[in-house]
């Protein structure tokens, strides 16, 4: 049997340079900055944060065969610390021989254990190697600061239509199998859909598909519902290492806020059943809990953050009565997305606003200089009046009784309503 009919289509497709790489034009597009680093030669250690299928183990091979470097890969899930220390070992030598310090590859660097992480700090500021980091996690959570700290962050996005597309038409016309078949696909909606932005998973999916309709000496024709239709049949296959983590954790967070608990609970026990981390699990929760319920119930976020706490210190198996109790009590809590849309909002209207003049009574004046530039003149300590309260101007003067939080209409918010109006009158229309 051929390689190509062994090797998957994704693997055979995987360019061999940037010129050829589709995607993330942010990054690698003319004049961005990582491309400017690579083409300078000066590439430094970096962290490549994005979603599964989106070419970050292929960015880095690039960068390697770009810039001439050795290539060294282990993965997160099956290396140790042995295994770390053994590639470092691997690239001093190889630097006797003067060529340039080697790239560390590691995938899923997540997963790595503290002590994991601690073994490549070393090497990574001597610079015995330039160390290429993938994670599909929030690298601020699950990558150690001391290494954090020596790594630029890049954040790689799921695939657009216009990229999908592109690679759907290079898999068609450059692939040695696939440009020798008579295929005309017909509609190319189900393939992307299916993908959610993951090229691995949208090449997976043609490829199943082409499978399944022959050899090749007929012509094939692909359309939306032979599409679906075949994936539902090949879903062991399809699904095989998790490809439906997106589409699971997205059912799971929307049954939350829909306030199904069953629901909930069944996508949960989905991603037991698939070895989800939990971490992860409970980590989505603890930003559901302030995303989602916010002020209409504050202590749902006590109960996440005690959840993830708790999984972090149990782990499978006991720690899934503890992801459930979680989510039957987020799915059955009031829901408010106040606390959500004030700071979205706000961070808009500061961006397109800018630095506005802070007013002088509010200002630090630990200087007398700056006291006797009227800094904190006038300021009315709340806790001297009744109440604990007494009106105030802290807002700029150009922006004064602009309100950025608005009450949800649940029980708890409507007595806030109540108690800011009695407060502050009509100043901020409550």
């Amino acid at each position: 049997m051929s390689t190509v009919a062994t090797t998957p289509l994704a693997e055979r497709l995987r360019p061999k340079s940037l010129d050829t790489y589709i995607g993330q034009q942010h990054l690698v597009g003319k004049g961005a900055v990582l491309r400017n680093s690579i083409d300078s030669g000066l590439i430094p250690s970096i962290i490549l944060w994005g979603p599964p299928g989106v070419g970050k183990t292929t960015l880095a091979s690039i960068i390697s065969q770009t810039l001439k470097r050795p290539f060294y890969i282990l993965s997160a899930i099956n290396s140790g610390v042995k295994d770390v220390r053994e590639a470092i070992q691997k690239a001093e030598k190889s630097q006797f021989f003067g060529t340039n310090n080697p790239i560390l590859f590691i995938d899923e660097i997540h997963r790595f254990s503290k002590s994991q992480q601690d073994s490549l700090l070393g090497a990574v500021e001597k610079g015995t190697v330039t160390l290429i980091g993938a994670t599909t996690e929030n690298p601020s959570f699950e990558v150690i600061s001391a290494l954090l700290s020596r790594c630029q962050v890049y954040v790689l996005k799921s695939f657009e239509k216009a990229d999908l597309q592109d690679l759907l038409k290079s898999a068609l016309t450059t692939d040695e199998r696939l440009s020798s078949m008579k295929i005309e696909v017909k509609e190319e909606e189900a393939l992307f859909r299916l993908s959610g932005g993951d090229a691995r998973k949208m090449l997976n999916t043609l490829e199943i598909v082409v499978n399944s309709l022959g050899d090749g000496k007929n012509k094939i024709t692909i359309d939306n519902e032979m599409v679906i239709e075949i994936i539902q049949q090949n879903t062991a296959l399809y699904d095989k290492a998790g490809e439906m983590h997106y589409d699971v954790i997205s059912a799971f967070i929307k049954s939350m806020r829909g306030s199904d608990p069953n629901a909930a609970v069944y996508y949960l026990a989905r991603m037991v059943e698939g070895g989800e981390d939990p971490k992860f699990i409970a980590r989505r929760m603890l930003i559901f809990a302030s995303e989602d319920i916010g002020m209409a119930n504050p202590t749902a976020l006590v109960m996440a953050n005690t959840c993830f706490d708790a999984v972090a210190k149990i782990g499978y198996p006991e720690c899934d009565i503890i992801l459930s109790q979680t989510v039957v009590y987020l799915a059955t809590s009031p829901k408010s997305n106040s606390t959500y849309k004030a700071i979205r909002e706000t961070r808009k209207f500061v961006r397109d606003t800018g630095n506005l003049s802070i007013p002088l009574n509010l200002r630090n004046a630990p200087t007398k200089l700056l006291q006797e530039l009227d800094y904190g003149k006038d300021y009315e300590y709340a806790h001297n009046y009744e109440g604990n309260f007494v009106e105030h101007e802290f807002l700029p003067e150009e922006i004064s009784g602009k309100a950025f939080y608005i009450p949800g209409t649940n029980k708890r918010e409507q007595g806030i309503q109540l108690d800011l109006r009695e407060k502050w009158k009509s100043k901020y229309g409550y």
